[in-house]
């Protein structure tokens, strides 16, 4: 048990905030053989918190600490996760967005308007047997062959008869 990889427990990485958020963060957690006795270990040096300044990603590990310190003895992972996302503004208030914003601005000028949006909306997912299928049956325009509905008239009159025949 004295081994270093008997350790820990188990470790979990948490997005505070929505994906393109550029407030958004992302804690990491591990918790130790011992916990809730003993206080989880939290860290911020994923490489998605690498727009953070340091002194912001200071402030929130302190501010987590703390709460970590008033739930001790408790299971308190989904504590710390709810007030980090209760108080995600309040932790990066201070966390300048301007690169952030302006990467994503650049991205949305070459953007294609929302009616070009509209029409990918529109389009039908097809399985890959149905794909199969759909190749089978058209050229390699995905036109359908000429006459691809047309009646086999011989087979059609065999079926129907003439008049005469009676």
């Amino acid at each position: 048990m004295g081994q270093k990889g008997d350790f820990w427990k188990c470790h979990m990485d948490v997005l505070i905030g929505e994906s393109g958020d550029p407030k958004a963060f992302l804690i990491e957690v591990s918790w130790p053989e011992t916990y809730p006795q003993t206080a989880p270990v939290i860290s911020m040096d994923a490489f998605f918190n690498n727009t953070i300044s340091a002194a912001i990603k200071q402030s929130i590990l302190e501010k987590l600490m703390v709460e970590v310190e008033a739930n001790l003895g408790t299971a308190m992972t989904y504590t710390l996760f709810e007030y980090a996302k209760d108080n995600k503004e309040v932790f990066m208030e201070n966390q300048p967005v301007n690169t952030v914003t302006s990467v994503s601005n650049s991205i949305a000028i070459g953007t294609p308007d929302v009616p070009a949006s509209k029409k990918k909306e529109k389009k039908e997912q097809l399985s890959k047997t149905q794909k199969r299928k759909l190749a089978d049956k058209t050229d390699n325009k995905g036109e359908l062959p000429r006459g691809w509905n047309w009646v086999d008239v011989i087979k059609h009159l065999s079926k129907t008869g003439s008049k005469d025949d009676e």
